[in-house]
């Protein structure tokens, strides 16, 4: 397999405007079809989604997605609709009958609701979804579901050339059959900010994205850190058009090693909701 057949396609994109380098707004629907078709073509065959993109189920339920394994995500039930509910809203929205993963997102919910892990078997038994999982946030998450008996088919977990807290865990859940799933290769799009733009929140690790962005091919070379990993069964990115899906595939063939990270990072960096507003 190629290196380039371990990624899938974020899509919050397609219903909200998101990221802190992101300056162009949600994607078009015209452009959502290109971005689609070029993954395809390209065995990009991983649509990762949820009911709190935005529109972006909508969306992708005007396209052709039979062509794709999708996986979406749902809320905790305790704010007013069910699992089940949750589920039969995405799934018409997204046009399909069944989806490849269903995740908690917000899974340390199941902990007080173990209800709705029940719920979440009792869907996959019946062949709406093959996968169960969490998307997670803190590698301490999965060590306290684990411990309540909740074990997933497939998680979905941040991991890039900063953030490398989850590998301990990664390999506890491999051995237990679980499927991997990365985000945040390129950290949101911190990686190409220009350092001297930041906010001052940022300062730690301003010299290491000047020594980063020396790097030729900085997108590549992310990814390639990345989806090189034996652990990492798919590499989920996020994209605004179709250039730049075609970009990172390209500079993916010229890949460059990264310099050694010689720091910690902290998890104010490295936890994007705990960034300051633009």
């Amino acid at each position: 397999m190629k290196l380039s057949e371990k990624l899938g396609l974020g899509t919050v994109q397609f219903g909200l405007s998101y990221g802190i380098s992101n300056n162009s707004g949600k994607t078009s629907e015209k452009e959502v079809q290109k971005i689609l078709n070029f993954a395809e073509t390209n065995n990009i065959n991983i649509l990762d989604s949820a009911s709190a993109y935005g529109n972006a189920e909508e969306v992708l339920g005007t396209c052709d997605l039979g062509r794709f394994k999708i996986v979406s995500k749902f809320l905790p039930a305790s704010l007013g609709i069910t699992v089940d509910a949750q589920l039969a809203n995405s799934l018409r929205n997204l046009k399909t009958e069944t989806l490849y993963g269903y995740l908690a997102h917000r899974p340390m919910n199941l902990l007080d609701y173990p209800n709705e892990w029940e719920e979440l078997q009792a869907l996959k038994a019946t062949g709406k979804v093959k996968k169960v999982g969490f998307s997670l946030n803190d590698p301490g998450e999965i060590e306290k579901l684990l411990k309540n008996g909740f074990i997933p088919d497939l998680v979905q977990v941040p991991y890039n050339y900063f953030d490398r807290r989850f590998e301990t865990v990664i390999l506890k859940l491999k051995s237990k059959g679980c499927e991997i799933h990365t985000r945040s290769a390129f950290l949101q799009g911190l990686f190409f900010m220009n350092p001297h733009s930041l906010n001052n929140y940022f300062n730690s690790i301003k010299p290491n994205l000047i020594k980063l962005q020396n790097v030729d091919g900085l997108g590549g070379s992310l990814l390639n850190f990345v989806l090189k990993q034996p652990f990492i069964d798919k590499v989920i990115i996020g994209v605004e058009n179709c250039h730049q899906l075609d970009q990172n595939m390209n500079e993916l063939k010229y890949a460059s090693s990264l310099p050694a990270l010689d720091m910690e990072i902290s998890d104010n960096i490295l936890i994007p909701s705990r960034w300051p507003q633009r």
